[in-house]
């Protein structure tokens, strides 16, 4: 009887660990004034200068939150905010040259060592608001600091036994792993940035 429970209590264990490394993305495209109303406010200031400004609502299997993505200074932004209208974290598209040559050697050996064949689809840095204060972390982001609490965000294709599967693998400022999710693209009705 105490292995039947133990043997339950396994496959229930199992079966949530495998759930917490998917990440089921499904973004739609809406309008301004479905935005959170704080959220809006606290990107209001930082907003001057920028290009083709949309917002999103993402629901990624487990929550839902708020996205507001546009170029800024030759750069291509997602602000995301949790659906009460604080600050996730911001972000922006970079090549591999834009990260520190040690930093982005630990990320390959990494990368390497994990995944048998694997190709870099996207990169990004990325600004958690940890701290709660969001204008100071937008502040830190504009001016493209590279700080000890900054993450970066790759998008890889990779091969395994069924085939071609894409992940998001994130690593800290000194390109130490911290997660890895496989990703399962649900659909989207806009361009990815």
């Amino acid at each position: 009887m105490k292995f039947k429970v133990l043997l339950i209590g396994l496959f229930i264990f199992m079966g949530m660990a495998l759930k917490a490394q998917t990440k089921k993305e499904q973004e739609f495209r809406i309008d301004e004034e479905l935005f959170p109303t704080n959220a809006a406010e606290v990107l209001r200031p930082f907003l001057t200068g920028t290009k083709r400004i949309r917002y999103y609502k993402e629901f990624d299997g487990e929550k839902v939150s708020y996205e507001a993505k546009f170029k800024k200074d030759r750069l291509r932004y997602s602000i995301e905010f949790d659906q009460n209208g604080n600050l996730e974290d911001a972000e922006f598209i970079i090549k591999s040259a834009d990260i520190p040559d040690s930093t982005f050697e630990t990320i390959k050996n990494h990368l390497e060592s994990n995944h048998q064949k694997y190709r870099i689809k996207k990169i990004q840095q990325q600004y958690p608001c940890k701290t709660g204060n969001a204008s100071e972390v937008l502040k830190t982001a504009f001016q493209n600091l590279i700080l000890p609490e900054i993450n970066y965000e790759i998008i890889i294709a990779s091969k395994d036994d069924s085939g071609y599967v894409e992940h998001e693998v994130t690593f800290n400022a000194d390109g130490e792993y911290i997660l890895s999710r496989r990703l399962v693209k649900q659909g989207y009705d806009h361009v990815l940035y």
